[in-house]
């Protein structure tokens, strides 16, 4: 029997971890010291040198092997989106309450210009 070998491409998976977890280049080259174009080259590569891997996985919040054993063909598939309740599990990084009172104002702002606008215009037409 012949043995397969799982061929797996660590640019190519640093880069589907990268969007998995929606973090654009920019940001992630940042996080682990380099530059966006530097970044970039690292997706281009076959392999990557374990260093540069440990600083990538730390920042995906991934273990190394995410991007080490994860073959070609393989999908990211989404683990504990739910929990037994069947409810979402879903920790926002900001207070949702303070964007719906952010866009509240922005749109309360946007009537007070339109009001400020037809009020000058009818007195233009008096």
């Amino acid at each position: 029997m012949e043995a397969t070998v799982k061929k797996s491409n660590h640019g190519a998976n640093v880069r589907r971890w990268r969007e998995w977890r929606n973090v654009n280049q920019d940001v992630l080259a940042e996080q682990i010291g380099v530059s966006q174009a530097t970044l970039s080259g690292y997706e281009k590569r076959d392999k990557l040198e374990i260093e540069i891997l440990e600083k990538i996985a730390k920042a995906l919040n991934i273990p190394v092997e995410a991007i080490t054993e994860l073959g070609n063909d393989a999908s990211i598939n989404i683990v504990n989106a739910y929990d037994n309740s069947g409810s979402i599990n879903y920790s926002p990084t900001f207070n949702p309450l303070d964007k719906i009172v952010e866009l509240y104002d922005k749109l309360l702002e946007a009537e007070k210009e339109k009001v400020a606008m037809l009020q000058e215009v009818l007195r233009d037409k008096r």
